[in-house]
């Protein structure tokens, strides 16, 4: 018996050529900016006086061109309610996961809590 558990046809097929029209191979666009480029942006939201101030900033070098953007306004109040309660549930969300993965760690308990007393 064979090691190989494949089998090979009496008939052996012909490999056909590929069309190289067929495929179209994309050829990354050249950088001309170096190697290095970095992000910045910053957001700001104060609640001053029953309204929120909200300031952005953007500093970008990307292809060897420097771009910064920035941006103030004034929101309602309530917005910067809304931004602080969905950034906490960001935050407890991502709690929750890291400590719903952490059990493991942790020695198996023994017996129930009225067994211990």
């Amino acid at each position: 018996m064979s090691k190989y558990f494949l089998k090979g046809t009496s008939k052996e097929t012909a490999v056909r050529k590929a069309d190289p029209d067929a495929v179209e191979v994309a050829t990354p666009a050249p950088r001309t900016g170096g190697f290095f480029s970095f992000r910045y942006s910053y957001t700001e939201f104060l609640s001053q006086g029953g309204r929120t101030r909200v300031k952005a900033k953007q500093t970008r070098l990307e292809d060897g061109k420097l771009s910064t953007e920035a941006f103030e306004g004034d929101l309602d109040g309530n917005a910067y309610d809304e931004v602080v309660r969905h950034a906490q549930q960001q935050v407890l969300g991502q709690t929750a996961w890291l400590l719903r993965s952490l059990p493991w760690l942790l020695p198996p308990m023994r017996g129930t809590r009225s067994e211990r007393e």
